[in-house]
């Protein structure tokens, strides 16, 4: 019997949450959206939004409700926060017209909008604070999330509920931030590279977030905003010079000859550890930070120490973090040869005000 129930809840012929983030559901038909099951997510949703109008990071807001004090709750852009509740909510109001959903997506896009600061960029949450999360913040792709967010606010027929001034107004944010997207390019002796993690509000100079988070060229986030630039129609000549020199710096930032692995170490806390092996066959790689300076790839440990290989850190830091990866892989492999042959291909570039969804 034990495990017919679980075939059963495999299949989706038991009723449960098996799934725990919003995003999970949003590839669901118009018609689940108006079953029980999605108006109890939907509850749980809005149990925990907080009174800023956005949501916590690293919760599962979906499989059951809020039990805490909501006046504790602390909205946030980060670690994929808010954007997912959002669709969620305007799918199922959508399809049930209740109220309740539509005051709650209005409390969340208002936290989007009034978040942005003038300059185009956004911080880890809103209000900013004074620590390190006030920054402009394109780790683990924050910013990156909300520009795509507004622009389907902006765009699509899913949000058609929404008044046309704060349609016209998320468009205008997806305007301001690609600017400041631009201003926070990394330029070298007069040449574009790419981007830091972070950036200073005021003057976009790269910025350190924690203490193994040094102000350095991104090899990883990089990446999701060299795409976003890409997925826009009609890309300025700006837009276009700043993705082609992100390519060019990916390209000779790339690491050969090198394989990362998780080996058994019986004397390690966990048992394992990640070392780097020499390995002339491998595909490359890229690290998550390259210094500013010698543009070398750095690795660091919580004392905020800059070293030059992964073995010269910590047990914890090495094994806890991901300094290696392959994150520009596809678009050096198909995805810019598209693009430009994109280019070439349509009307002669012009505005960047108008963008596609990908």
């Amino acid at each position: 019997m034990v495990r017919l129930f679980f075939a059963l809840v495999a299949c989706g012929l038991v009723a449960g949450h098996a799934l725990a983030k919003p995003k999970d559901y949003l590839k669901k038909s118009d018609s689940w959206f108006a079953q029980p099951e999605a108006k109890s997510i939907a509850e749980n949703i809005l149990s925990f939004q907080s009174e800023t109008g956005g949501w916590p990071k690293n919760q599962d807001t979906t499989s059951k409700p809020y039990a805490g004090d909501r006046t504790k709750l602390k909205g946030t852009y980060d670690n994929g926060a808010t954007t997912d509740e959002l669709r969620f909510l305007a799918r199922i109001y959508n399809t049930t017209k209740e109220l309740a959903y539509r005051d709650a997506f209005d409390r969340g896009l208002a936290y989007i909008l009034d978040g942005q600061y003038p300059n185009g960029g956004w911080p880890q949450y809103s209000p900013p604070g004074k620590g390190y999360a006030r920054h402009i913040t394109f780790n683990d792709g924050a910013m990156i999330r909300l520009l795509d967010f507004l622009r389907e606010v902006a765009t699509s027929t899913t949000y058609e509920f929404v008044d046309g001034a704060r349609r016209l107004a998320a468009g205008k944010s997806v305007d301001l931030g690609i600017e400041c997207i631009l201003k926070c390019q990394i330029v070298i002796d007069g040449k574009r590279t790419v981007w830091c993690a972070q950036h200073d509000e005021i003057d976009f100079r790269p910025q350190s977030a924690r203490s193994y988070e040094l102000a350095t060229f991104s090899g990883s986030e990089s990446v999701g905003i060299t795409r976003f630039l890409m997925s826009l129609e009609n890309p300025s000549e700006e837009i276009v010079e700043s993705v082609d020199a992100a390519i060019e710096w990916f390209d000779q930032a790339a690491i050969k000859g090198i394989r990362v692995e998780t080996q058994k170490d019986p004397e390690g806390p966990k048992g394992v550890n990640r070392v780097v092996i020499q390995d002339e066959s491998a595909p490359p790689l890229w690290a998550r930070f390259y210094d500013l300076r010698t543009q070398a790839p750095v690795f660091v440990d919580r004392d905020g120490v800059p070293r030059r290989s992964l073995s010269e850190i910590g047990y914890e830091r090495r094994n806890g973090y991901a300094w290696y990866g392959n994150w520009p892989q596809k678009l050096l492999s198909g995805e810019y040869s598209k693009w430009k042959l994109s280019l070439s291909e349509s009307l002669p570039v012009g505005s960047c005000t108008t963008a596609r969804n990908r």
